[in-house]
């Protein structure tokens, strides 16, 4: 299960999706989480979910990929999915028994729920998979640079939030590989109570905790050595641009925007 983490890794293309300017990703990423969240029937959601399904498509992006990102989610689905199913009582009765009831408007509101969850996943593992950390750092520096004027170290910041999502994936092959050196050495980490289950998760944290440590000494020194200082008078090799695609793909957006307004004001609240 830890393995099928994939939050951080970036996967090499030449699709239209990969070409478009970093900055202009963040941006419809950003604004895709807001108006997935103002959809309020299914044929406004349907509208995202084969917005998020062509976008896939047009990255060239296994989808084994994507089911490896939602495959550590599932849990967080499906008990968002059952709490939804018992707790809400509007619709026709469908089964019951004691205090336990399940109605149409339950199922269809766990469903809608489950399907919400699934496209902010895919839609976030997208823009990793198809933009490289340096992208993502200068994207997110150039985008909070207005807050240069409250005297906020913005690079500092843009970078610190970029070296967390690339090293997640350097975590976890860490903790598959101290897992199974623990386990060649008798470690039992299935059996037993909770407690006991944590305390066997010891041996595990805690060189976890001296390699992040390490790496991040290492890290360090290897950027001091290269004389980094921030970035007060950094130059860069590529500079972003914004094209024609990136305007298109705005262009897009903006009709699926204007879609989810006319199709949440006509058709109401369906769940």
């Amino acid at each position: 299960m830890i393995s099928d983490i994939t939050i951080g890794q970036y996967y090499g293309g030449s699709s239209a999706v990969h070409r478009l300017d970093p900055r202009v990703k963040i941006i419809l990423t950003t604004l895709f989480i807001v108006i997935i969240f103002l959809c309020k029937n299914f044929l406004s959601l349907a509208a995202m979910f084969v917005l998020t399904a062509a976008s896939i498509l047009i990255s060239r992006v296994p989808f084994r990929m994507f089911f490896k990102s939602l495959k550590p989610i599932l849990p967080i689905i499906l008990l968002t999915a059952v709490l939804n199913i018992f707790y809400i009582k509007k619709g026709t009765v469908l089964w019951s028994f004691w205090i336990v009831t399940i109605t149409t408007g339950g199922l269809a509101t766990a469903f809608f729920m489950a399907v919400r969850i699934i496209c902010l996943i895919m839609c976030s593992s997208l823009l990793t998979y198809t933009t490289t950390p340096t992208d993502l750092t200068d994207a997110i520096e150039r985008l909070l640079s207005p807050l240069k004027v409250l005297h906020i170290q913005v690079h500092t910041l843009a970078m610190m939030m970029t070296l967390a999502l690339r090293f997640i994936p350097t975590l976890i092959e860490e903790i598959e590989r101290i897992t199974n050196a623990q386990k060649a050495r008798g470690a039992d980490f299935e059996s037993g109570g909770f407690l006991q289950r944590v305390k066997a998760m010891l041996p595990v944290l805690i060189p976890l905790f001296v390699s992040a440590f390490r790496r991040a000494y290492e890290l360090s020194f290897a950027m001091t050595c290269r004389c980094y200082h921030g970035g007060e008078g950094r130059t860069r090799m590529k500079q972003m641009r914004v094209h024609a695609a990136d305007f298109v793909a705005l262009a897009l957006f903006a009709v699926v925007m204007a879609g989810v307004i006319v199709l949440n004001h006509f058709f109401g609240k369906m769940i």
